[in-house]
């Protein structure tokens, strides 16, 4: 028993206490550290006009967090300005935010997100945005550029050429893109060559027309002299743009009718013409046949005793 007694060792609470307070700050400097790794979405991030963006600002490895010893800011510098424009703050109790609307979810910042969330995006919010986030005594940023894009809208039509009915004019019109830059090309596909081939004869580009909104228009004209060989030939629109994910891809089936038919409809009108101006003459020589004739007398001269007779 003396022996255990002699082998027992007796733990000073003092000491204890600042073995346990130095183990608390160095976990304590090792969580700020990493809390303090903001991860953006990238350099540029892309979004779409009209809608509710999200702009990625988190925190690498976070904990929870105690959102009341914290803050977060975000500041706004659009293309063109030169100076940053506060957009959101938060700090413990305190919360300030910009007439934009934006705003960061805390239920969200207590989990390390803390994205900024901007309802309805314009074209003119553009630009770069920066991610401020203080731990006490810690300090870290980030900043992303935000790109604000508009995908075209596009289709095809045939207009209708009064004077000129032997030709065809098909039109490739894309609408409400942003930014201006877009390309558009034809290809063609044959019976004989069943590939799409890029060609650009008698293409015309009219010129870019902006939109009140600050989107673009824009439409190709394709000038067609159809023979019967191209009966069945399919023409494609094609429509890059830095907002699509593809091309967009639009066909026009060319459908002639041959001239034989053609003939044909107007021989069968002719004849039908034919038969009726027949029937009307036919009628009327049929009610002629049928008109009442009266007999006509003729008197022989009296003085010489003659009497009436028909003829």
């Amino acid at each position: 028993m003396a022996k255990r007694a002699a082998g027992r060792v007796r733990w000073d609470p003092v000491w204890l206490l600042r073995v346990l307070m130095s183990v608390l700050v160095l976990e304590r400097f090792q969580l700020i550290a990493g809390l303090l790794q903001v991860e953006m979405a990238g350099r540029t991030q892309m979004v779409f006009l009209n809608e509710n963006v999200t702009i990625f600002c988190k925190i690498h490895d976070s904990p929870h967090l105690d959102i009341k010893s914290m803050g977060i800011t975000w500041f706004q510098k659009t293309g063109k300005s030169e100076t940053y424009t506060k957009l959101f703050q938060y700090f413990g109790n305190y919360r300030e935010t910009s007439q934009r609307g934006a705003w960061v979810s805390l239920r969200s910042l207590q989990k390390g997100d803390a994205s900024l969330q901007l309802p309805r995006v314009q074209l003119e919010d553009a630009g770069e945005y920066r991610c401020e986030l203080v731990v006490t005594p810690q300090k870290a940023q980030g900043s992303v550029w935000l790109e604000v894009v508009a995908q075209p809208v596009s289709n095809l039509s045939e207009q209708v050429m009064v004077r000129d009915n032997k030709d065809r004019h098909i039109l490739c019109t894309s609408s409400g893109f942003y930014p201006e830059h877009i390309n558009i090309t034809w290809k063609k596909w044959t019976q004989n060559d069943r590939h799409f081939r890029e060609f650009s004869k008698n293409i015309t580009i009219d010129h870019i027309v902006k939109n009140e909104d600050g989107t673009f228009n824009i439409t190709s004209h394709l000038r067609l002299k159809p023979s019967l060989e191209d009966n069945g030939t399919i023409y494609q629109c094609v429509v890059w743009h830095v907002s699509l994910p593809t091309i967009q891809s639009l066909d026009f089936p060319l459908i002639l009718h041959p001239e034989s038919e053609k003939k044909t409809d107007w021989l069968s009108i002719g004849m039908i013409v034919v038969i009726i101006i027949g029937l009307i003459i036919l009628l009327y020589i049929f009610l002629k046949t049928r008109d009442i004739r009266l007999p006509v007398v003729v008197f022989d001269n009296q003085e010489q005793g003659g009497t009436p007779s028909k003829r």
